[in-house]
């Protein structure tokens, strides 16, 4: 016989018949009624015996705490112009001679009356409840049952449905087979290092945020939070999409459904989460049409929402998915938020709007973006550093590389995914780049074209890893920009690719630094040891596939394949793939961490390098800083909520 399963209700567990059984068995109906019966004569008897204590109950004033009500005698009424503070804390009012008494002696009746009046009724319904048969218990005890089932359904339906939408047009998502049959066993080899990435992270690391390769067990960091989120399945999920492993995808979609939980006491990055979660579970929808992604990618942006609640609208670093409690980072100047990361938010809020109907997403954006524009900036250039509570800049360091480096690139893109209609966004791009090449670019002495960073009124020769996305960006944005300077910034992004290569290529293991100089007589080297780094970054192979797609120069291909070929013999290893510590050692030590962002964007990149033009097209689709692709919307006549109607 199969035993009816157990469901908790309110701290309780009540049973509830198995799929299949028609009734419970007549002993237990029997049992049932019996206990029913016994609980309606206690019930009676408790309250004649309450109503016969208070009704006989004598005046005496040496009675009077018993007589009032606990709310009076613990809380303050607002009106008394008498009061006192225990040793407790607890408030007491002090009595206030005759008129208290009849006051009293008045609720008494008035409690006296409520109880009889209780009192009858709980006895009529004892006797109205004699009088029926048992099978009209038991439909009444059905009929219970049947509404607390569907007070379960309703509480586990979860949110309401979205708003329907035109889904934008999905174009090239998939296949991309190169012509060229060197092309095509390069991006096999591609997809098959991304299975063994996906598959160690599912074997050992299923779940939890990353992975350690070597320990062979589930890693995280503070930007996650203390929670299990399983940052490395939501980030990937779309190169497993484009890469065509279907079985791969809907494990990583089961476990979203079953597991992904954003009500968790866990303090993260908003700008992490934005680009890995929120970008990916979007780009993850819009490939595959599954409305899961959809709705996951809606409440978690809900739990992002209080970030925004400061001074200025300027979004905290962290907030906590619970208490929805904001701060930034300790180390951040001042107090200050992060030009890149509260504006590397541009793409998925405007998406998010979209979808719901929601204006608050795109408010939130455009309120910052409008904010920014009426700031001085110091030579035209953005420092990294902005007071959420002032609304003032930190330290002047404007950078391209971390802390400044996405949000010049959502400028970019916000222009491209609105169908080149948001032309504020574009001009604002055009003065930050303008300004950027003017105090920040420079040639050194062996010819390379770097972006330096701005310190405190001076240049340091000084290129990060991070920066080396510029090229693509330069090249991605050649089109549309002022004075006919298309060609010249198509150039800028070649000499930027080939100073990043260089950086990788005057390394042992062909990997390039986390930083690397122009002084002193070394060019695209790190000096310190703490820049020696390489943690699978995609940034340099990012700017390699943009330059192959604008000029289908057969060297851009060469040099990533002399990269995938570096990461699989260097950072592969039994459990997935590792970054390392040193790339001038021909003997590196391994950091144990696979990094999610290394499935989401670097052999995303890669895999696309070796793809023809026609898989995830330019003309349909833009790529968020973690390489999630978003549509670009074709609003036509469409104005998103709480936005202005948009300008040609």
């Amino acid at each position: 016989m199969t035993t009816p399963a157990l469901l908790p209700l309110s701290g309780r567990r009540i049973p509830t018949l198995s799929p299949g059984a028609s009734s419970f068995p007549h002993h237990r109906a029997t049992l049932r009624l019996s206990e029913k019966f016994i609980l309606l004569l206690i019930l009676s008897a408790f309250i004649t015996l309450c109503f016969g204590a208070f009704f006989f109950l004598p005046d005496n004033s040496k009675h009077k705490r018993f007589d009032l009500g606990l709310e009076d005698v613990l809380i303050p009424h607002i009106d008394s112009p008498k009061e006192g503070k225990h040793a407790s804390g607890q408030v007491v009012i002090h009595g206030q001679g005759g008129h208290d008494e009849h006051r009293h002696r008045e609720e008494e009746e008035s409690l006296r009356d409520k109880i009889r009046a209780d009192h009858e009724r709980a006895l009529q319904e004892a006797k109205e409840k004699l009088r029926k048969s048992r099978e009209e218990l038991q439909a009444e005890i059905q009929t219970e049952k049947n509404k607390v089932m569907e007070d379960l359904k309703k509480k586990d339906a979860g949110p309401k449905p979205l708003p329907p939408v035109p889904m934008p047009k999905v174009v090239g998502v998939s296949d991309g087979e190169p012509p060229e049959p060197d092309a095509k066993q390069k991006r096999d080899k591609i997809r098959e290092m991304m299975k063994h990435a996906w598959d160690s992270y599912r074997q050992y690391g299923w779940g939890h945020n990353e992975l350690k390769p070597l320990a062979k067990k589930g890693h995280s960091t503070n930007i996650f939070g203390n929670s299990q989120l399983g940052a490395t399945i939501v980030d990937a999920l779309d190169t497993l999409y484009i890469m065509g492993l279907h079985e791969e995808f809907k494990d990583g979609q089961e476990w979203i459904e079953q597991n992904l939980d954003f009500g968790v006491n866990a303090e993260v990055s908003v700008f992490e989460v934005n680009i890995r979660f929120i970008g990916g579970l979007l780009a993850a929808y819009y490939l595959s049409g599954q409305e899961v992604f959809k709705l996951k990618a809606v409440q978690l942006a809900e739990k992002l929402l209080p970030a925004f609640n400061t001074p200025t609208g300027i979004p905290w670093a962290m907030v906590n998915l619970k208490s929805g409690v904001g701060r930034n980072w300790g180390w951040a100047s001042a107090g200050s938020s992060i030009l890149a990361e509260f504006g590397t938010l541009h793409m998925e809020f405007v998406h998010l709007t979209y979808l719901t109907g929601n204006p608050a997403y795109y408010q939130k954006v455009m309120h910052i973006r409008k904010l920014l524009a009426k700031m001085d900036r110091p030579n035209g250039l953005y420092p990294n550093y902005l007071n959420p509570r002032t609304g003032r800049w930190g330290q002047h360091h404007t950078s391209v590389g971390g802390l400044g480096d996405s949000f010049y690139e959502y400028l970019l893109k916000a222009w491209l995914m609105s169908d080149k209609t948001d032309t504020e966004a574009r001009k604002t791009y055009d003065d930050a780049i303008e300004a950027i090449e003017r105090h920040l670019i420079r040639k050194s002495n062996g010819g390379l074209t770097f972006i330096g960073e701005w310190k405190n009124g001076h240049l340091e020769r000084k290129m990060g890893h991070l920066a080396c996305f510029a090229g693509g960006m330069f090249a991605l944005g050649a089109d549309g920009s002022p004075d006919d300077k298309a060609g010249h910034y198509l150039q800028l992004g070649a000499e930027i690719a080939h100073t990043c290569h260089e950086s990788y290529d005057r390394t042992v293991l062909k990997l390039g630094p986390e930083a690397f100089k122009f002084d002193s007589g070394l060019e695209a080297v790190a000096v310190r040891q703490n820049e020696k780094y390489y943690i699978l970054r995609p940034e340099v192979i990012e700017t390699y596939w943009y330059m192959w797609r604008f000029t289908h120069d057969p060297k851009y291909r060469q040099w990533g394949w002399e990269a995938a070929q570096a990461i699989d013999k260097y950072c592969r290893v039994s459990g997935g793939f590792s970054g390392v510590k040193d790339v001038y050692s021909s003997n590196p030590t391994y950091d144990d961490v696979q990094q999610s962002f290394f499935l989401a964007e670097t052999l995303k990149y890669l895999y696309l390098l070796f793809s023809s033009d026609d898989l995830m097209p330019f003309e349909s689709w833009v790529f968020n800083t973690e390489a999630h692709p978003l549509p670009v919307l074709h609003l036509g006549n469409i104005t998103l909520p709480g936005s202005e109607p948009a300008q040609r």
